[in-house]
């Protein structure tokens, strides 16, 4: 058995079906979809999963945009938004798709 950290991740996973369906989205719209779908999982390990991501090839940043707007931390907010990568295996989930059809968990 090799040593150190399985790469496998149930969450990155997870991320990789929502962007199935989603086809691109940020972190934070990735998240508002996970926690209506999934079991709850800080923002934080969202971020994470998403850089690792990339690093594996499962994911690839499509764009980064500075948005202006009224924020608490400033005028300016960055998003980095994501696709799927050349290594991501999407499997579809008849759940993920339903809450997108009703509006129960919206990617604005």
């Amino acid at each position: 058995m090799p040593r150190g950290r399985p790469i496998k991740s149930a969450i990155r996973q997870n991320i990789i079906n929502i962007l199935a369906y989603l086809g691109e989205g940020y972190g934070y719209d990735i998240y508002k979809v996970y926690i209506q779908v999934y079991p709850r999982a800080s923002m934080r390990v969202i971020y994470y999963h998403l850089k690792k991501g990339v690093v594996l090839g499962e994911f690839r940043v499509k764009g980064i945009k500075v948005e202006e707007g009224d924020y608490s931390w400033g005028p300016k907010a960055e998003k980095v938004y994501y696709g799927l990568g050349p290594k991501a295996l999407p499997q579809k989930e008849a759940r993920i798709e339903r809450a997108l059809k009703n509006g129960k968990a919206r990617a604005d």
